[in-house]
């Protein structure tokens, strides 16, 4: 297989989840390098009985977001992305049960920051970061996306996914 047919079927992953009555309901959504939606999977409401908080504390919610929801949907994806796009900090560790970098849009207070440039880069019209501890991910992903264009908006596929789980959940409340 050739490198340019690598990149036309370069596949993005855009994980969102949100904390609703019910529990931690997440989605992802991977999509070809033009934002068109290739596949959606989402998770049942996950939520902790009080001993997991008492006992899990500060780290529950990225256990949560991270282990049980990101991962999950991850390998229950047929279409597998070759990076996941997040914007969740809380999502970031998902990277260390994976085998796909994950890339975190930094907002415009983040961008004011100094961040280590070897875990940033910039994708469309946005920056990513990195999981610090995988420092040949940013290299990893700029090779493979030259096909982004650069006027991508790497955020509206994230609102989608947003929208699509509480649109899901509101529909299963009222069956």
């Amino acid at each position: 297989m050739t490198q340019s047919t690598d990149q036309q079927r370069f596949h993005l992953g855009f994980l969102w989840v949100v904390h609703t009555d019910l529990g931690y309901v997440g989605g992802l959504l991977v999509t070809n390098h033009l934002g068109r939606p290739l596949e959606f999977q989402c998770t049942a409401p996950v939520r902790p009985n009080k001993t997991q908080e008492i006992l899990y504390g500060p780290t529950l919610q990225p256990f949560i977001y991270s282990e049980l929801i990101g991962k999950t949907l991850f390998e229950r994806v047929k279409v597998q992305p070759e990076l996941i796009i997040i914007s969740q900090v809380e999502l970031i560790d998902l990277r260390t049960s994976i085998s796909v970098p994950v890339a975190c849009l930094i907002d415009s207070e983040d961008s004011q920051r100094e961040l280590p440039d070897q875990t940033r880069i910039q994708l469309g019209m946005q920056q990513l970061r990195f999981h610090p501890d995988y420092v040949d991910d940013p290299a990893i992903v700029q090779k493979k996306c030259s096909r982004i264009s650069k006027d991508a908006d790497l955020s509206e596929p994230l609102e989608r996914v947003k929208d699509a789980l509480l649109e899901t959940v509101k529909t299963n409340a009222v069956a």
